[in-house]
């Protein structure tokens, strides 16, 4: 593995957990009512057109950061669906 590798995957390691803050918040306070749901669903997408792309070039930096990063959004969704 070569340093452009591992500079993509340290670059889709540091992109995947942004969210990790805000869903483990989310989940512990049982409250969603300060995010916008417009906001995660343009996430949500916007990840799904970069799996699909990454996927297609079989880019791993690309598919790894965008699945993780696609779970996590899907998440908030659900949570900003669930808690009222």
């Amino acid at each position: 593995m070569n340093w452009i590798e591992l500079t993509g995957l340290a670059g889709a390691f540091l992109s995947s957990i942004t969210f990790i803050p805000q869903v483990y918040k989310t989940w512990r306070s049982r409250s969603a009512g300060d995010l916008s749901l417009a906001m995660i669903l343009i996430v949500f997408t916007s990840t799904l057109v970069w799996l699909v792309y990454g996927i297609k070039l079989m880019l791993w930096p690309v598919i790894l950061c965008n699945a993780v990063i696609c779970v996590l959004s899907a998440m908030l969704v659900y949570f900003k669906l669930t808690f009222k």
